[in-house]
This record gives structure tokens, C-alpha cells and sequence, in this order.
């Protein structure tokens, strides 16, 4: 067998074999296969496409590259979740305790944040004494005993993937739909959960920006783990503009307490209540998603959220008291108000400006090993739809200090917000669901 044959075959359009896709990814991943070979073939697959089959062949062979998580020993269906990221995405945060209040179990591993989209590990981190580090063991052991545990990614989880992801990123490749949901699966396949709930984003602070570019990429998702025999669901949600009021570190763990004590913004809410309750009802615990909601929806208002919550920081040697009082969290010295410049109704806000300019305070990293501030970020004090006078205040940037540097950041916010005359239509955050029975539209 030879890469070249296969290259040829893929740009003709044929469908590879299972024999022929785990040649290549073993090939790439151990250097037998050179980068020029390899890249020529992600082109071909984004112009030519991969058949169900194939991507979940794919999928399997980039999972299988690596570890591979086994939970077996974790009582109950354990179901995960993962979101494509988005710009003030907290969700992890909350929708993990709320979940396992209801006795579903989470075991997550969750990544860092990298250019304008925040880490669920470096917000965690945020809390004093809380460590992402567990041993196998004490990981599993820790789900057992409170339903619930959030531990960094290992780096040897699907390298296939990163491996080729890399390729991808330099080839003008990244776009294929294939790919990308291949790429996102087989982490989530390695990881060892029973069932996967996907939060697809769309919009302007999302990679997908059309709802049709999501919904194709949710189907590719879902049509992987059921092919892989997974239950799977995904719900496509708007990104047109940060989700909640806080962008940061600690400011979204404080905004996670806020959501976790039923005082959270009502779109942030919403989501985590929507996508937690298809957890449940994948996790045996409701028979119906509207049961499932009303069951979170309780865990939020009697505080069992909120004590799972605790318990989970506790148990990973965190500063559990940030649950009842959140101004324990690193906060920055110093906040700036940008306002407003004129009168009128915030049309749209550029979701991924507002992620670059946390990110350029030193909330996010530009490189991999960039140091961060926990402490600083921005608040959003006007969002879409709002009215408006010149003089307002939009946002609020928490700092260390003010100098020039953090009055452009201030510009940057300004910029991202979009101020017309006429109030704009109401755009929706839930868009649609797709289940291996089809799409089921919100709007």
C-alpha cells in the first residue's frame, strides 16, 4: 500500500477503505509518512469529502493513536460535553456540579485557552489551591464518591490528531467539516465517556459562522458517535456575542457561582440548563428532556448545584469558600468604564474582538506557554438589543494598571460594539438540535 495511491483515490473522489485510513494515520504518526504527502491528502478530503463510514473510521484511528481513558470502573453512564468554543464560555463550570447534583457522572478532561477563546482549566485554576493534576486513581476515585471531577487533557490523548491538526493549520486545510469533526471526536472518543452532549457554536465569535456550516458539523459529530456506539447529541447555539456579562478567568468563575446560585444571566443559564438536561436524559435519569430540565432547574433553586460545586473544588484541594463567597478570587486593582460614543441600540457586538482584547490584558495567551492574570478580563454592561446613550458605559476592563496599552484594549471593546439607529431584530441563543433522528429547528 502506498500514501500516494490513496491520495490519488481520495481525489478521485472514491471512498477509502478501513485498512486504507489506518495506513495513512499510522504512516503520519510515526514519520513514515512525510507532511507533504499527508497535507495533499486532508486537500483532497476537503474537497472531495469523507463518507460516514470513513470519518468514523478516521475518528477511531486518531483516538486509537494514543491513551485511551478507560471509566469503566466509574458507576453509572458517564456523559461528557464539549463545546467548539466560544468567547465568555463558562459552561463547564456550571453545567458539571448541575449534573452530577442530579446523579449523572462527569469525568471531564478540558484543555487551556489559546488566542481569543478561555480554558476551562486556567478558570478553574483561578481558584487558590486548585489542582488540575490528578493521579488515574484519585480521578476515578473522586467521581465515584461526589459524581464529579475536571482534570487536564493529557498530552498523549489522540497525538494523531494534534499531529495532523498542525498539518492543517499551515495547509489551508482546517476548514473541511470531516476533519474537523473527526478531530473533535476522537478526543472525546479517547476520553472513555458513554455519551456526549456537543455545544456547537455559530456566529462571529465562533469558527462556524453560518447556522448551516454548524448544523453540517454537528451532523458529522453526531453521525460519529452513533456509527462508533456512542449516544450523541449536539445543540447548536448563537455566538453572534459573548455568552453572559464576564470575559476573564475569575470574573467567569464568580459569574459560574452567580448562574450555580439561580442569579446568573438569563442567556448563560438557558444553555447550561438546555444542554444539561440532554445529559441527563442521556445519562438514564429523565425520560424526556423537558423532565430533565425541570429536575435542574430544582438542583438550582434548593442549592444542591451549588453544594456539588463545593464539594468539586474542595475535593481538588480549592478554596471551596469562593462558592458562597466569590470576592475570595483574584481581582484586578483597577477597572476602566468604555462608553458609549453615541446614542442608539447595541445592533451586534464582534464576540471574538471582545475574546482578543481579554486575551491582549493578559487574561488568554497568545503562545502556548504564555504566562496569565487570573485577575483581569472585561464585564459587559450593555448587549445586544440594549439602548444606549453617548456616555454610557458598554463595558468595564479589569486591570492592573492604566497606560496606553489597555486605552487601546478600551478602543478594541468600543470598536467590537455596533451602535445604530434602529433596534435590531431578536436573534436567538438556541438554534436547533441534531440527534441521530435529525435536526430539530428552534427558529
Amino acid at each position: 500500500m502506498r500514501a500516494v495511491d490513496l491520495i490519488q483515490k481520495k481525489r478521485d473522489g472514491e471512498e477509502l477503505t478501513a485498512e486504507e485510513i489506518s495506513f495513512l494515520i499510522k504512516g503520519y504518526s510515526s514519520g513514515d509518512i512525510p507532511d507533504y504527502q499527508m497535507s495533499a491528502w486532508a486537500m483532497a478530503v476537503l474537497f472531495r469529502g469523507m463518507s460516514a463510514s470513513e470519518t468514523a473510521t478516521l475518528t477511531l484511528a486518531m483516538a486509537g493513536s494514543g491513551d485511551q481513558v478507560d471509566l469503566s470502573p466509574i458507576r453509572g453512564t458517564k456523559v461528557d460535553k464539549h463545546s467548539t468554543g466560544g468567547v465568555g464560555d463558562k459552561t463547564t463550570l456550571i453545567i458539571g456540579p448541575l449534573v452530577a447534583s442530579a446523579g449523572v457522572p462527569v469525568a471531564k478532561m478540558s484543555g487551556r485557552g489559546l488566542g481569543h477563546t478561555g480554558g476551562t482549566i486556567d478558570k478553574l485554576e483561578s481558584i487558590a489551591g486548585f489542582h488540575t493534576e490528578l493521579t488515574r486513581e484519585a480521578f476515578l476515585k473522586q467521581v465515584n464518591d461526589i459524581g464529579l471531577s475536571v482534570i487536564g487533557q493529557s498530552g498523549d490523548l489522540a497525538p494523531a490528531d494534534k499531529k495532523l491538526y498542525a498539518l492543517r493549520d499551515v495547509t489551508a486545510t482546517v476548514e473541511s467539516i470531516p476533519l474537523i469533526a473527526s478531530s473533535v471526536m476522537s478526543k472525546k472518543i479517547a476520553a472513555g465517556a458513554d455519551a456526549i452532549v456537543l455545544d456547537v457554536k455559530t456566529g462571529s465569535g465562533a469558527f462556524m459562522k453560518t447556522v448551516e456550516d454548524a448544523e453540517k458539523l454537528a451532523q458529522a459529530m453526531v453521525a460519529i458517535g452513533t456509527e462508533v456506539g456512542r449516544q450523541t447529541a449536539a445543540v447548536i447555539s448563537d455566538m453572534d456575542q459573548p455568552l453572559g456579562f464576564a470575559i476573564g478567568n475569575a470574573l467567569e468563575v464568580a459569574e459560574a457561582v452567580d448562574t450555580l446560585k439561580g442569579q446568573g444571566p438569563k442567556d448563560l443559564t438557558e444553555l447550561c440548563l438546555t444542554l444539561g438536561a440532554h445529559m441527563v436524559v442521556l445519562g438514564g435519569k429523565a425520560n424526556s428532556f423537558d423532565e430533565a430540565k425541570e429536575l435542574l432547574k430544582r438542583q438550582l433553586e434548593n442549592g444542591e448545584a451549588l453544594r456539588k460545586f463545593q464539594a468539586f473544588i474542595e475535593a481538588q484541594g480549592g478554596d471551596g469558600s469562593i462558592a458562597v463567597a466569590p470576592e475570595k478570587l483574584p481581582q484586578a486593582p483597577l477597572t476602566i468604564d468604555v462608553k458609549a460614543d453615541q446614542d442608539g441600540f447595541v445592533s451586534a457586538i464582534e464576540a471574538e474582538q471582545l475574546g482578543l482584547a481579554a486575551m491582549l490584558l493578559g487574561a488568554g495567551r497568545a503562545t502556548k506557554d504564555a504566562a496569565i492574570d487570573y485577575a483581569v478580563g472585561l464585564t459587559l454592561k450593555k448587549k445586544v438589543g440594549e439602548a444606549v446613550r453617548n456616555g454610557d458605559t458598554i463595558a468595564v476592563l479589569h486591570v492592573r494598571e492604566d497606560n496606553a496599552a489597555v486605552r487601546q484594549v478600551a478602543d478594541r471593546v468600543r470598536g467590537a460594539y455596533d451602535i445604530r439607529a434602529e433596534q435590531p431584530a431578536e436573534r436567538p441563543l438556541l438554534l436547533s438540535v441534531v440527534t441521530a433522528d435529525g435536526i430539530t429547528r428552534y427558529i
